[in-house]
């Protein structure tokens, strides 16, 4: 079975047990009425929706984590679907556009009662899709460690699912703590300096430390460390020439592609004598990892996911 095959069957496995945890210690959600702090204002939503539309990766994510009814998500970053990761666990869901534009019609022919948006979502685009129904859009700081739970409790509580939303946090946590403890057994303190790249076709983007995926390999005792190269707000630097990216080396280098532009782009790079020379190369501790999981993705089944990569990164260190 191929790695990406491998994970979104994991994450497939992980939903269902998610499900099953929650159905035994919480029983039937209460059709409460609550009032959330969102971007626009605060929002009143009542009783437990049934068809949501998600137009942001991490509330796909969040969505199907809480076992909520998913009518409706954007294609991820370079690809014309869900991230393959999700894939399985999102079944044939309808396509209502890409994060950057929003195809309201699509919208509309999906009849949600509850929108979950992106951060950044324009206050025009809000009150046009606040005529199809209630829209939440979260007001959290982004590039942050804990980004990724508050966005997922909010959206939790907005479908009437925080309990749900709670214990998969403290499965993420616990399973931090696991791939923490082997990366401690594994390797060294002084050597778990790490770089995250994302590579294109222009050149090699140095990903943000507080960008989701980082905080993750952070938490599990790597330093990632962009040396600087990135704009305060931005989530990763303006594409890199090799020999700029050279300045940068670190002993641990996760790599990064969207598609297949992206790969192509990489192939002719490993040629070059300057890819050659960095540490992570020589050392072979260069990670190949899902563009579309590490620096797109977020949410509580993504960070599951990309520990599995650091997991199986670290175990197949030669003792």
């Amino acid at each position: 079975m191929s790695r990406p095959a491998t994970v979104a069957l994991n994450v497939l496995q992980r939903c269902f047990t998610i499900l099953v945890l929650a159905g035994l210690s919480s029983g039937a959600v209460t059709a409460d009425t609550r009032s959330l702090d969102t971007a626009f204002g605060p929002l009143e939503i009542s009783g437990q929706p049934k068809r949501i539309v998600t137009l942001y990766e991490g509330a796909l994510d969040t969505a199907l984590a809480v076992g909520a009814h998913t009518v409706g998500a954007v294609i991820t970053r370079g690809g014309n679907h869900v991230a393959d990761y999700i894939k399985p666990a999102a079944g044939n869901i309808n396509i209502v556009g890409t994060p950057g534009e929003t195809n309201i019609e699509a919208v509309l022919a999906a009849q949600p009662d509850l929108i979950l948006a992106a951060p950044r979502t324009s206050e025009q685009q809000y009150r046009l899709l606040s005529r199809l129904a209630p829209v939440v859009v979260p007001d959290i700081p982004m590039f942050e460690a804990d980004t990724w739970k508050r966005e997922t409790r909010l959206f939790a509580r907005a479908m009437g699912r925080a309990d749900q939303a709670e214990q998969v946090i403290e499965q993420v946590e616990a399973r931090i703590a696991e791939v923490a403890s082997l990366v401690r057994e594994r390797i060294p303190a002084d050597q778990r300096n790490a770089t995250l790249i994302r590579w294109m076709p222009q050149g090699p983007l140095v990903m943000a430390e507080g960008l989701f995926s980082a905080a993750i390999i952070q938490a599990t005792g790597f330093r990632p460390n962009s040396k600087g190269l990135i704009k305060p707000g931005r989530p990763h630097s303006e594409p890199l020439s090799l020999e700029n990216l050279s300045g940068l080396d670190q002993n641990w280098m996760f790599l990064a592609t969207l598609n297949a532009d992206g790969d192509k782009a990489l192939a002719a790079a490993r040629k070059s004598p300057a890819f050659a020379r960095l540490n992570a190369v020589q050392a072979n501790q260069v990670i190949a990892v899902s563009g579309q999981l590490w620096t797109s993705a977020s949410g509580p089944l993504a960070a599951l996911a990309i520990l599995d990569d650091i997991e199986a990164a670290v175990l197949a260190l030669q003792p």
